[in-house]
C-alpha cells in the first residue's frame, strides 16, 4: 500500500494541488475540500507549522546602517545637481533587523520552496492593481502562526465533516487551524 493518496491525478498535478491547498490553509486559516485531500493537506501543514514553531526564536537582532533617500514635504525624492547631473540625496539611518541563524534560514527556505507566493488584495476591492502586496509566507509562519502554537505539541488542524457533495457524493470537510 502506498504511503500517500494519489487523488486521481498525475504526480505533478497532485503536488501542485497540495501546494496550493496548504498555502491557502496557512494563509486563510481554513478551507473547504474533500476528506481525502484534507487528510493529505493535514500531513504537510502540520510539518510546516512544527518547523515554524521549532525555529521561531532562532534569530539575532543586528543594527545596520542603510541609505534612505531624503524626501520633501510632498513625499518626493530630493535631488541636487552634481557635475551637471541630477542625483538623489541620501541620509544614513540605523536600522535593527532580524538575522536568521543557519537552522532558521534553512527552515525558511524549505517553507518558501513548498509554499506558493501569496498576493493580498484590499478588502474593499478598490484600486486592486495599485494596492496589491506580496505576502512573505515564511514571515507569516514565524511571526503569526508559530507563536499561536508554541505551547502545543502537534494537532494544529481540525477537520469538520460537512456531508456528501451534491454533484458526485464526495465527502466534504472544512479543515482549519485550531
Amino acid at each position: 500500500m502506498a504511503g500517500y493518496r494519489k487523488l486521481g491525478r498525475t504526480s505533478s498535478q497532485r503536488k501542485a494541488l497540495l501546494r496550493n491547498q496548504v498555502t491557502n490553509l496557512l494563509y486563510h486559516g481554513k478551507i473547504r475540500t474533500t476528506e481525502a485531500k484534507a487528510k493529505e493537506i493535514r500531513k504537510i501543514a502540520e510539518k510546516m507549522i512544527t518547523l515554524a514553531v521549532k525555529e521561531k526564536d532562532n534569530f539575532e537582532e543586528v543594527t545596520v546602517k542603510a541609505k534612505v533617500p531624503k524626501k520633501d514635504a510632498e513625499g518626493k525624492r530630493v535631488k541636487e545637481v552634481v557635475n551637471g547631473k541630477k542625483v538623489t540625496v541620501f541620509d544614513e539611518v540605523e536600522k535593527t533587523i532580524k538575522k536568521d541563524k543557519p537552522t532558521r534560514l534553512n527552515a525558511r527556505r524549505k517553507m518558501l520552496s513548498y509554499l506558493y507566493p501569496v498576493t493580498s488584495t484590499p478588502a474593499d476591492g478598490r484600486k486592486m492593481r495599485a494596492n496589491t502586496q506580496k505576502v512573505d509566507m515564511a514571515k507569516v509562519m514565524f511571526e503569526d502562526v508559530a507563536p499561536k502554537y508554541a505551547d502545543r505539541n502537534g494537532g494544529y488542524t481540525r477537520m469538520i465533516k460537512l456531508g456528501a457533495r451534491r454533484g458526485d457524493g464526495a465527502e466534504e470537510v472544512i479543515i482549519e487551524l485550531v
